[in-house]
């Protein structure tokens, strides 16, 4: 069967929040099967523990946020696609802020962190969710949508009115090797003329030029340049990767989005958790563990869970 992981060793980051300025520490620790990903806010007293949920999501303005008992953690989507992209299901996290660390502005180097720790192979079966109808969010030129698929795919349509950032698309089909050399590197981007403004609604307090590719009027100011020529979408499957593992579990289906966001990542979420006879939770019969998700269905045998 494929079987459910955590971390082997504990691992830390520290590093300032893109939003709150805050200089934050994040520990990862080994959790047992079916605890999940878990926050623990360890600067309150008492602590607070918030369950990396679409269920307990309070924010979804330029970021993803989790929250519980009055206390939150912000921008959690990069740290939760590097997770997923390592393969790892249950993990706690003690955070000392309000929010996660941006570190480069990409999930590079939480992947890097989480594969030196190593990972450890627990004995629970993993529960994987395979989308049986199409499921559709509309708002205005925003849309997501996800159908059946033998794999985990995102397919996203990016667009901005901006000269300087032309129309993008990208296909991923899901697995660690590429998603780790392809799609983690790329890191978030913002736009200068709204950087001011930002700040004054007490948001991108720690933004910088080391954190985010920043977009002048004529193009990116980084002085590096862009790490892709589609950097741009290729961060916005990066963070659609991290808001879909809200869902709970490793699913099949083909994600679809043209211009969507955290907010739209959510409802389609929220959507999909809702409509339960869209979907079937499967188990698999097969000696694969953390890669079983990237293998087409019909080569392995699977029964409902």
């Amino acid at each position: 069967m494929a079987f459910q992981q955590t971390i082997k060793n504990k691992v830390s980051f520290t590093g300032i929040g893109l939003h709150s300025g805050a200089d934050t520490t994040i520990t990862l620790r080994p959790a047992e099967a079916g605890t999940g990903i878990i926050f623990h806010r360890t600067d309150l007293a008492p602590a607070v523990s918030i369950e990396a949920t679409a269920e307990n999501v309070v924010n979804t303005r330029l970021s993803t946020t989790i929250g519980k008992h009055g206390a939150v953690v912000a921008t959690i989507e990069h740290l939760m696609a590097a997770l997923r992209g390592c393969g790892i299901d249950n993990a706690h996290i003690d955070i000392n802020g309000p929010e996660v660390p941006i570190m480069d502005g990409s999930a590079t180097h939480f992947m890097e962190a989480i594969r030196k720790a190593g990972t450890a192979t627990l004995s629970k079966s993993r529960k994987f969710l395979v989308i049986k109808k199409p499921i559709t969010i509309i708002e205005g030129d925003k849309k997501i949508s996800v159908i059946p698929s033998r794999y985990f795919k995102v397919t996203f349509d990016m667009s901005f009115n901006h000269p300087a950032v032309p129309s993008q698309t990208k296909h991923l089909v899901f697995d660690e090797e590429t998603f780790s050399g392809e799609y983690a590197p790329a890191r978030t981007f913002g736009f200068l003329a709204e950087v001011e403004m930002l700040k004054a609604n007490g948001l991108a307090r720690g933004g910088s030029l080391e954190n985010a590719v920043v977009i002048g009027d004529n193009g990116v100011i980084n002085e590096e340049g862009l790490r892709y020529d589609d950097e741009f979408v290729r961060h916005k499957i990066l963070d659609s990767v991290g808001d879909l593992a809200l869902l709970g579990h490793y699913f099949f289906g083909h994600v679809k989005a043209c211009k969507s966001g955290h907010d739209l990542n959510h409802k389609l979420v929220m959507e999909i958790l809702k409509r339960t006879d869209c979907w079937k939770l499967v188990e698999f019969t097969t000696k694969e563990t953390s890669s079983v998700f990237t293998l087409p269905l019909p080569e392995l045998a699977w029964q409902e869970a």
